[in-house]
């Protein structure tokens, strides 16, 4: 397969996620852009895409997977047109990749990137969708199974329900149910803002004391978490990695997670050579306690003798692809982001 990275899809990039419906779909069935923006606002931590990675960074949308939720266990017209927050049916509304770049198993590595980060993030029950009859392997292959015709109807073909049932964490099941609330009007539009004027983010090395100007401790809980928010440290992205509060102060062994055929960037400060110890924000347990966060796909492990040993996912920015700003270990529930790769709204 081709080198692939997985990462939300911007509202910036919905154009081209239309070009591609469009090309993938007829015209009686693909979504517009209004639908795409709405779908995109309403749960864009459902809205997935595939990128063909280069060395530019500009990355290439060549596919998606986007969702809304529903507390309905069956698909309908309603279901699939209202997104209700806080349900626990994922209604699976596209899954494409464009027509140059299939039957290359990007479709079905797209969607286990998707149930993988569904699962881990514990909220959710089932995932639903309609589908035509030939594309039915697709699904049964990453673990859907044929629910029947559906009752919708969307253009001229039949469609037939799929669903499947999501394994919940044993920390989702332990946590009280949290009720749906609404956001305010704007605030939406505050929360995915780039880090603008009158604020001002700075480089650990900026910080007279280092880690510790940086860090407080939660004397009730005796760890150490971040004093500001984590800020992407590419110049002129500004994106808010992780809200003040969320990650724990770890010092470990360093990882070996920069590709050693790419130099590294700029703006990115280089990570000591295992076995050095360095420190680490530590995220659990899901992706869902980010504000904004990307995944490449799996890799080996940079040293297959020392820790980690299990493949690797390496942490980007969502908003401009800028990494490799830490690692997860494939199907698990740490997330380490390298504290000195970090800008801090000081």
């Amino acid at each position: 397969m081709e080198n692939i990275l997985f990462r939300n899809v911007s509202s910036d990039e919905l154009g081209r996620a239309v070009e591609i419906e469009c090309e993938c779909f007829p015209p009686d069935e693909a979504a517009s852009l209004d639908s795409f923006r709405y779908r995109q606002a309403q749960a864009p931590d459902l809205f997935l895409g595939a990128y063909l990675a280069n060395a530019s960074e500009n990355h290439e949308l060549i596919g998606y997977v986007c969702s809304t939720l529903s507390p309905s266990q069956s698909l309908s017209h309603d279901s699939m047109s209202n997104h209700v927050s806080g349900s626990s049916s994922v209604c699976l509304h596209s899954v494409t990749t464009t027509i140059a770049h299939r039957r290359k198993g990007i479709a079905s590595a797209l969607l286990r990137e998707y149930i993988s980060r569904l699962s881990t993030a514990g909220a959710y029950e089932r995932i639903l969708l309609i589908t035509h009859e030939e594309l039915q392997p697709l699904y049964k292959g990453v673990g859907f199974e044929l629910v029947g015709l559906s009752s919708v109807k969307h253009g001229s073909r039949p469609w037939y329900e799929m669903r499947m049932i999501l394994p919940r964490s044993e920390v989702a099941l332990s946590a009280p149910p949290e009720q749906p609330q609404s956001l305010p009007p704007g605030v939406l539009e505050a929360l995915t803002r780039p880090f603008g004027e009158g604020r001002t983010a700075r480089n650990l090395q900026d910080f007279p004391g280092g880690i510790l100007d940086v860090s407080t401790l939660y004397s009730g809980e005796g760890v150490s978490r971040n004093k500001y928010d984590l800020i992407c440290p590419r110049v002129g992205c500004g994106s808010i990695i992780l809200k003040s509060g969320v990650g724990n102060l770890d010092e470990r062994a360093s990882v070996k997670i920069d590709p050693p055929s790419k130099p590294i960037h700029s703006d990115l400060t280089p990570l000591p050579a295992p076995p050095a110890m360095t420190h680490w924000w530590l995220i659990t347990p899901s992706p869902m306690a980010f504000e904004n966060i990307g995944f490449t796909r799996p890799i080996p492990p940079g040293d297959p003798s020392s820790e980690p040993a299990k493949k690797l996912k390496l942490l980007i920015c969502a908003e401009c692809d800028l990494g490799p700003l830490g690692w997860t270990e494939e199907g698990g529930k740490e997330f380490w982001l390298a504290c000195s790769r970090m800008k801090y709204s000081a």
